[in-house]
């Protein structure tokens, strides 16, 4: 795929991580795996300069690796064809005009001048699976504001989930949330369960974890780490070869682990056995959506 023939060079602030994914189950029984990936860091604010100076990245068009507004968080309040909404008619989708939209409704004011990184799987070759992903909203200067948790699940839901800083942790742009899930993401973890976002902000290295918590205790540990690497077309490839098919790897694995979960007689809970404790879903799934319409 050719480049336009003039593009802008100025440096990024998106980025390449390169990670590792780890699980750790530690009840009912114990279960762990791990396994290497890379994400993209995107700032919201750049994906057309991305798109235009690219070979192998493109926006909301068909690439290699692809960034599409309507496979993340929709407008909150729009029928389709409204600013922001992955409708047919009118403007097309607007990620960072959604979130806006959304933190707005849950008390955070986005300034045109606030920046926001997208940490997250990019489409592969068509195909994206994103079991969570993390904007982390700042100052024009840096100085941390926020992040959001958006949380996917295989029934093609979504949930964000706001994360404030933690006490003391502006100097560090440390994030700290336990809030009850309210949300369907495995069937071998009950819907009474909290989750434990500890998010750091992307730099030269990458620190987030996410684990399952009840009454105190872990359940499950989740933890992403990884190195940071520079967007560029080079990068894209070296990553592309050294993770190919990632987010069909990424999907595989969780059904793969599902199926050893199972064998080892983990508790299985039916997605519609508690509709009542799926709340604030995005694309809720038909088992849901006669509770979950009225509870954005």
């Amino acid at each position: 795929m050719p480049r336009p023939a003039e593009i802008d060079d100025a440096p990024l602030r998106s980025c390449f991580y390169e990670a590792r994914v780890m699980h750790h189950r530690l009840e009912p029984r114990r279960h762990r795996f791990e396994y290497g990936i890379f994400l993209a860091c995107l700032d919201l604010d750049e994906l057309d300069r991305l798109d235009a100076r690219s070979r192998w990245f493109s926006r909301n068009r068909r690439n290699w690796m692809e960034f599409r507004d309507a496979d993340h968080l929709p407008y909150p309040d729009g029928p389709p064809g409204t600013p922001g909404t992955s409708g047919d008619a009118g403007p097309r989708p607007d990620t960072r005009r959604s979130l806006a939209a959304w933190l707005a409704r849950n008390g955070v004011t986005l300034a045109e001048t606030d920046r926001v990184l997208l940490l997250t799987l990019p489409r592969i070759a068509g195909y994206v699976f994103n079991p969570v992903s993390f904007y982390f909203c700042t100052r024009a200067d840096g100085e941390p504001i926020c992040a959001v948790a958006e949380v996917g699940n295989t029934f093609g839901e979504l949930k964000p989930y706001l994360v404030p800083l933690e006490p003391g942790g502006r100097e560090g742009g440390v994030f700290r949330l336990v809030a009850p899930k309210h949300y369907y993401v495995s069937p071998f973890t009950a819907l009474d369960v909290s989750f434990d976002f500890q998010l750091r902000m992307p730099g030269a290295g990458l620190r987030i974890a996410v684990n399952d918590v009840h009454d105190g205790r872990n359940l499950l540990v989740t933890t992403l780490t990884g190195t940071r690497r520079p967007f560029t077309d080079a990068e894209a490839m070296r990553l592309a070869l050294r993770y190919p098919l990632v987010t069909v790897k990424v999907i595989t694995a969780i059904h793969w682990h599902a199926l050893r979960l199972w064998l080892k007689r983990v508790p299985w809970h039916a997605k519609s056995g508690r509709p009542d404790l799926q709340r604030g879903v995005f694309r809720p799934h038909a088992s849901i959506v006669p509770r979950a319409a009225g509870s954005r």
